[in-house]
């Protein structure tokens, strides 16, 4: 290990007081055992911390550049505090937001599922769902207090629902917050709770809500629709709805992304000479020309009348499946008339027996 404590930190010798703090930071966020697997790194880390503490005091440190001297007088930093874990988690409680509860707490969040259509998933609609929840109490306007009283500022926290704590550790003076056991988070006191919702500040209630769904929502899209869940206790803010939408199948139409996919059935006849379908759509029908000699199986595309993209232009395309039905339970005069446009076009027929006395008089008369 470097005996030099600039070394030891990765500094020069001209480095300020911030340019110190930083490296250690920096070297401690690396080294600290809670995260780092490496054997070595707990006694790197001590090393880093123990350097730090001479160089970021200015009489030890100018002791140090005058002597070579680290001791100083404050001893080893792992013998004030407990280890070198509570030196970590003092110096990171400085640089980590705030996690002390200030005032009412937040209401829970709240799911349900709503089932809508393709049509209404495609173009989007305004729908509404009804729920049991916790409301605002209309008696207090959620205060929790009696109508007519108000809430008292709790003494132990002067309203900020924490109590700060000062204690000295080796990088100085560290503040702790912590929630206030008396209010209990709240920063604030009820001496005479309301007795419609008992000092709760909500009462459970059935609400209906609108959902705005937009366009072009899939199947298991989950809409968020914040400050619509369940109230916050005393006034607290209300938590989010969350919202799972299920869109239920449509016989006309298969969805795959934003394109559709629609079946269509004709006749050999209309397959052979051709023929214009009105073809449904999440819209009017279309007019949709089958061209003579379309094939069973045959796709036709047209563009733009799938689903609108969510959140982007434009809609997807909507896939025409041509299916060519091959006609059943034929009636006499439909058995002869196939049976000469097989001989005109020279196509071998096994007549079944009730229908070979009806052939035998159509190649008498091609004969």
């Amino acid at each position: 290990m470097a005996d030099d404590l600039y070394e030891i930190l990765g500094v020069s010798r001209g480095a300020s007081s911030d340019e110190i703090k930083k490296a250690y930071r920096r070297l401690a966020r690396e080294l600290h055992p809670d995260t780092n697997p490496d054997p070595t790194a707990e006694a790197r880390f001590k090393e880093v911390s123990a350097a730090y503490e001479t160089l970021s005091d200015a009489d030890r440190r100018a002791r140090y550049d005058t002597y070579g001297d680290a001791r100083g007088g404050g001893g080893s930093p792992f013998d004030a505090g407990g280890g070198f874990g509570d030196i970590f988690d003092a110096f990171f409680s400085q640089m980590a937001p705030d996690q002390g509860r200030r005032g009412p707490t937040p209401g829970h969040d709240i799911e349900t599922t709503v089932t809508i259509g393709l049509v209404d998933a495609a173009f989007g609609v305004a729908t509404d769902v009804t729920l049991r929840l916790p409301v605002s109490c209309p008696d207090c306007a959620g205060s929790g207090a009696t109508p007519g009283t108000d809430p008292e500022r709790c003494g132990d926290c002067g309203g900020s629902g924490e109590v700060r704590r000062v204690r000295q550790s080796l990088l100085g003076q560290m503040i702790t917050a912590s929630p206030c056991t008396r209010c209990h988070g709240m920063g604030n006191i009820i001496s005479s709770p309301c007795s419609t919702c008992h000092g709760d500040g909500r009462v459970t209630d059935e609400q209906t809500l609108t959902v705005e769904v937009p366009e072009g929502v899939e199947d298991g899209t989950t809409l968020r629709l914040t400050g619509r869940g369940a109230a916050g206790p005393r006034g607290g803010p209300s938590g989010s709805l969350y919202v799972h939408l299920r869109v239920a199948a449509d016989s006309r139409f298969e969805r795959n992304g934003d394109d559709l996919h629609t079946m269509v059935h004709i006749g050999i006849a209309q397959a052979a000479l051709g023929t214009v379908l009105s073809v449904d759509t999440l819209e009017d029908p279309e007019q949709v020309a089958i061209e003579s000699g379309t094939q069973s199986g045959a796709v036709l595309r047209r563009k733009g009348l799938g689903v609108p993209h969510l959140r982007a232009r434009g809609r997807g395309d909507l896939y025409i499946h041509v299916q060519v039905d091959t006609p059943a339970d034929l009636s006499d005069r439909e058995v002869e008339l196939l049976g000469e446009l097989a001989l005109i076009r020279g196509e071998h027929i096994e007549p079944t027996e009730g229908q070979r006395g009806i052939m035998s008089k159509i190649r008498s008369a091609f004969s």
